[in-house]
Parts: structure tokens; sequence; C-alpha cells
């Protein structure tokens, strides 16, 4: 599909992925509340506006990446969001990861102007964001998807459509819940094993062929053995998540055990002062808990 993409939420995930697709020679107008972020965008041609509502006037499909619900809600639906801008048939391409119940309701808003909206939540990190190998995760009508996998191919190395609008986010949010457990499991045992004499690089050499390996521990512990906790994704956000993840469960009547259980460890995190950095930094508390350090020498 031609036209031009508007592009807004230029952060961590947001600004390598609009990079993606000006390489890629799509043509783009963005935005972002911090103007620093624009400039990167900015040097590759890409023209630069003040409000979510120029950017939709200006193109004719717009990707949003915010952090939270209340603003994607302001983006999408507010007083200066896309809503205000874009012109009938205009696509909206949401992948925020926010609550799917509120998407739902952003969308039917949407159609009451003829504004089609697909909520495309990525999984992959930064590393991924910027190499164009993120995963797309895609909720909404298979003719609004078609109409935007040339701009999915430029940003993942695959996407997928699970089902209608809300769908792409209830898949988020498993994903991200089982992530989220795995990785307080991984802290846990890392400093189990420390404490019990092991050799923290043999501990993650060992289970990495074993049994107890997991996409969490080959991408957690590595950053543990390091000391590196430079955020992928941050403590803060991963707590954002588990708040949808468990307020969802509640909504739909389901029991979540360890989410519930798991999202209070990254509490413990937070207040000690670590919620911008990594999920790998989880380890601090087990570490000061148990009296050890895990290092990777």
């Amino acid at each position: 599909m031609a036209g031009k993409v508007g592009f807004i939420g230029l952060g961590a995930m947001g600004g390598p992925m609009a990079l993606n697709l000006a390489k890629a020679g799509f043509e783009l107008v963005v935005h972002d509340i911090d103007a620093t972020k624009t400039e990167p965008l900015r040097k590759t041609g890409a023209d630069v506006v003040t409000t979510a509502d120029l950017t939709a006037a200006a193109a004719d499909r717009t990707i949003v990446i915010v952090e939270t619900t209340e603003q994607a809600e302001s983006v999408i639906i507010g007083a200066h969001g896309i809503i205000r801008g874009a012109k009938p048939g205009h696509i909206v391409v949401c992948m925020s990861t926010i609550d799917p119940f509120a998407a739902r309701i952003f969308a039917d808003r949407l159609a009451g102007r003829d504004i089609a909206m697909l909520d495309a939540p990525v999984s992959g990190g930064t590393g991924r964001a910027k190499s164009g190998e993120l995963s797309v995760i895609v909720g909404g009508s298979a003719e609004t998807y078609v109409k935007c996998q040339d701009l999915f191919a430029a940003l993942g190395s695959q996407s997928f459509h699970v089902g209608p609008l809300g769908s792409g986010l209830a898949m988020k949010l498993v994903n991200n819940m089982l992530v989220q457990v795995n990785t307080v499991a991984v802290a846990e045992a890392m400093v189990l094993g420390v404490k019990a004499g092991l050799d923290p690089r043999t501990i993650y050499e060992v289970v990495r062929v074993s049994t107890g390996a997991s996409a969490a521990w080959d991408l957690r512990v590595p950053r543990i053995l390091a000391g590196d906790f430079e955020p992928g994704g941050t403590i803060d956000i991963s707590y954002k998540d588990q708040e949808l993840e468990t307020a969802f469960a509640k909504r739909l009547g389901v029991p979540l055990l360890l989410a519930n259980v798991t999202q209070q460890v990254y509490q413990m995190a937070r207040a000690r002062g670590l919620n911008k950095q990594d999920g790998a930094a989880i380890v601090k508390i087990f570490e000061q808990l148990a009296g050890v350090t895990v290092k990777g020498d």
C-alpha cells in the first residue's frame, strides 16, 4: 500500500523501528513529545510535526507506539489525536502494549469516522527493534492486516494475524507474562546455585542445554553474568505490563497465581530504585536476601 506513513512515539523501541521504515524506503511523518528524538528521523528526510492530528493528516497510515494506555488514548482519540486529523480510509496501527478492552473502544470511535485500526504489539526488545527482526502480533480485520503487511515486513522477521481486534494484545500479554514469571525464576535459580557453591558461568552453560532452558534464561543470564543492566526493556515497563495482565485476567475471570506473585518482586525492585534497569536486575533482590553476589568471573 503506497502513501506516507505516520509514526508516533520514537522511544527505545519506536526510534529504531521508524529508522528501519525509513531504510526500507517509506516516506515518514513523525511525532514525539520529546523533540530531540525526532532528529535522527529528520536526518533521513522524514517530515517532523508537533501533534498526532497533524501526523495523521499528512499520512495514509499511522503507527503508534507509546508506553501506556492513557498515552495511547490521548494520541488516538484525544483532543489533538489521530481521530482529529485522519481522513476516511486511514489506518491506525497501534503497536503499544495497552489494555485490550481500551483498544476496542478506540477502534469503535475510529470506525465511526471510517478509520480502521489494528492492534499490533511487537516482541523482541530493543535489540531486535534495531535489527528489524521483531515478531509482530496483529489483531483486527484480515483485509486491514493485508494492507499493512509491507510495514510489518520492514519491522520484523515475522508477523502473525491472530484474530479480531484486541487479539494481538491478548497474545502479547500471554507472552509477556511468561517472560516475566520466567525472569523471576531465572534470578532465583542463579542465586540458589551460587549460594550452593556452584560457579555461575557453569550454571549458565549447563542449564542452557538442559531442560531448564528458556528464552528468559538465554536473555537474562548473560546480562547477569556481565553485570549489564542497561535496559532492553525496563522494570517499570514490565510492571506496567503485569498490571495489564492481571487486570485483563480479572475481567475475564481467570486466576493468575504466578503473575501476581512475581509482580510483587518487580515492585520490590522498583521500591529499591531499579525502575529504569533491565529486567535482569531482578537478581539483585535475591542476591540481597541470600547474601551472595552472582558474578561472571
